[in-house]
């Protein structure tokens, strides 16, 4: 499943309808990209030997000017979501968990999955989804939602609000990792699975760094033990490489019924392929 994700083609990020790649597109360079058109770099045969030094020179400026005004984005403050993490806490004292479960933590849309038990029946799924959380909200909570059940598998869908946050692909990959090594510090080398971020319609800007990041996460999963990757990608786009609108909720985010019962369908085939290992 890994190696089927790494092998996508890039052609379905291509498309003249999105018009992924360019430059201009991606939340972290519109500004530079219009700084450079505007002061004739993208155009240096233009220049003026008398003007040319002036526009480079304006043009350096306003890009570390940019760099300035647009710092790098910063975890949120996880304590957002204690009371959240305490009713899930409250629930489990009134419903014991089942020993070994198969934790599956991350954020809404593991959190509106809420036949998520029934849906893999004969499996002893746990639903710690939370609010809109990020992979650092996991870190923080990942004691108290994670590490005490000792788990016999942990299934993590998270990196969807983190891009659209601003962060990037990369920091995506590097707090997986982070959570990783806590997690085969505390449990050994218990599976740990990574959900593909699903291409969203009301995410089209963040497709190409959805894109990059399920990669990175992907080839880092594959060179590891004990880690795979789930991919809902490929089943969520249509022959264009777009999200397919009918799977989402009018807000355009979130899945519908139809979008569970693929998910459904993908988690299950996944669940019975690789049984959880201790």
């Amino acid at each position: 499943m890994a190696h089927q994700f790494a092998q996508l083609s890039d052609s379905s990020l291509r498309t003249p309808e999105l018009a992924l790649e360019l430059p201009c597109f991606s939340r972290r360079r519109p500004f530079a990209s219009a700084l450079l058109v505007g002061s004739g770099l993208g155009r240096p045969l233009r220049f003026s030997r008398a003007g040319g030094f002036f526009f480079i020179l304006l043009g350096l400026l306003g890009l570390l000017a940019s760099s300035w005004t647009q710092p790098a984005p910063t975890n949120p403050n996880p304590s957002r979501f204690e009371s959240e993490i305490q009713a899930l806490e409250a629930q489990e004292a009134a419903h014991p968990l089942p020993a070994a479960p198969i934790v599956f933590v991350g954020s809404s849309s593991f959190r509106l999955w809420k036949d998520l038990s029934d849906a893999l029946a004969g499996f002893p799924v746990v639903n710690h989804g939370f609010g809109g959380s990020h992979l650092s909200d996991i870190r923080h909570f990942l004691d108290r939602l994670v590490l005490r059940h000792h788990p016999s598998r942990v299934v993590m869908y998270a990196g969807d609000n983190d891009l659209a946050a601003g962060k990037s692909p990369e920091t995506v990959l590097a707090d997986f990792q982070s959570l990783v090594t806590e997690i085969r510090k505390e449990l050994g080398p218990v599976p740990v699975d990574f959900v593909t971020i699903k291409p969203s319609p009301s995410r089209l800007a963040l497709l190409h760094d959805q894109k990059r990041a399920n990669r990175l996460v992907t080839d880092y999963c594959a060179s590891a033990p004990g880690l795979s990757v789930i991919d809902i990608w490929t089943p969520m786009i249509d022959r264009q490489g777009a999200p397919r609108e009918e799977l989402f909720q009018s807000d355009r985010l979130h899945l519908n019924a139809e979008g569970y019962r693929i998910w459904t369908d993908v988690f299950r085939r996944h669940l019975e392929s690789v049984p959880p290992k201790r």
